[in-house]
This record gives structure tokens, C-alpha cells and sequence, in this order.
């Protein structure tokens, strides 16, 4: 078992323990995986598997570990990320109701019953009582198009 070099347990040992500290330090699941690798390729070692067979057995594992569990992974923690009401006017049709200057910082739209600060992606002038579509919003500003084909 002596020694910290490339097929020893030691050595496979301190690379799991180094797989884990980066796991523990980053956000997010980045490394669990080839923390499995190394304990699997430090199971060879101990059973006297050439320095090849280790290399496999940390690759194969490591890859197998990534394939079967990342989905499940991604499932459970993107599952937070909520949708909110604001997101729910994009695409809808609005009428300006102050025309919308993004040089002159003016512009609003009643959408869904509610009164939106406007702006357009374009920096193109939008007239009062023109129908228009949200594209996005950012921050507290709804960012309006014409739609095609309406000749404004």
C-alpha cells in the first residue's frame, strides 16, 4: 500500500478526497462523479489490478455514475426555477398607452389589465393607441414589437 503515486490506493485516495472538497466547495454537482471513479479505481488498487485496469475502472465508472444519475440531478435542481406572473404577459397583445421613446425614456402599454413601463428592442418610436406585442421583460420595463404584418 505504500506510497501516494498513480496505482496506489493512496494516491486514489487523495484524488477522491480532492474530488470531494471541490464538490463541497462549488455550487452545483460537478465532480461527485468522478469521486466515484476514484474510489472504484481505488478498489482495483487494493485488489492488485494493474495501473490500466484502474485507469478504466475510473473512467468507466466516472461516466456510467454521470449518465445514470445527471438527468435525475438536473430534474431535482433546476426544479426551483419558477415561472412568475410578469412572464405570463410575454407574447400577449397590448395597446400603447404613452408613446414609447427609448431616447427619451417615455413609453407605456396596458397589458392584461395593468399599466407596464414599455420600451423597444429596436429603438424604434411607437405612436399612442398602436397595437403592439411584449417580446420580454426586463426588469420592470415590458419590451414591445409591432407585430409582423400589421403596417403599424
Amino acid at each position: 500500500m505504500g506510497g501516494f503515486y498513480p496505482g496506489t490506493p493512496g494516491f486514489w485516495l487523495i484524488l477522491m478526497a480532492v474530488l470531494l472538497l471541490v464538490e463541497a466547495a462549488v455550487p452545483g454537482l460537478v465532480s461527485i462523479w468522478f469521486a466515484l471513479g476514484a474510489l472504484a479505481a481505488m478498489i482495483g488498487a487494493v485488489c492488485k489490478a494493474s495501473l490500466p485496469i484502474q485507469i478504466v475502472l475510473f473512467i468507466l465508472v466516472s461516466v456510467l455514475a454521470l449518465i445514470v444519475t445527471r438527468p435525475l440531478v438536473k430534474k431535482y435542481v433546476n426544479a426551483k426555477v419558477q415561472r412568475t406572473n410578469a412572464d405570463s404577459i410575454i407574447g400577449q397583445e397590448c395597446v400603447v398607452t404613452e408613446q414609447i421613446d427609448n431616447l427619451a425614456e417615455t413609453g407605456a402599454v396596458k397589458v392584461a389589465g395593468k399599466l407596464w413601463t414599455a420600451r423597444t428592442a429596436d429603438s424604434t418610436v411607437i405612436p399612442k393607441e398602436t397595437r403592439v406585442v411584449v417580446e420580454r421583460i426586463e426588469g420592470v420595463k415590458a419590451i414591445v414589437k409591432i407585430p409582423e404584418g400589421s403596417g403599424r
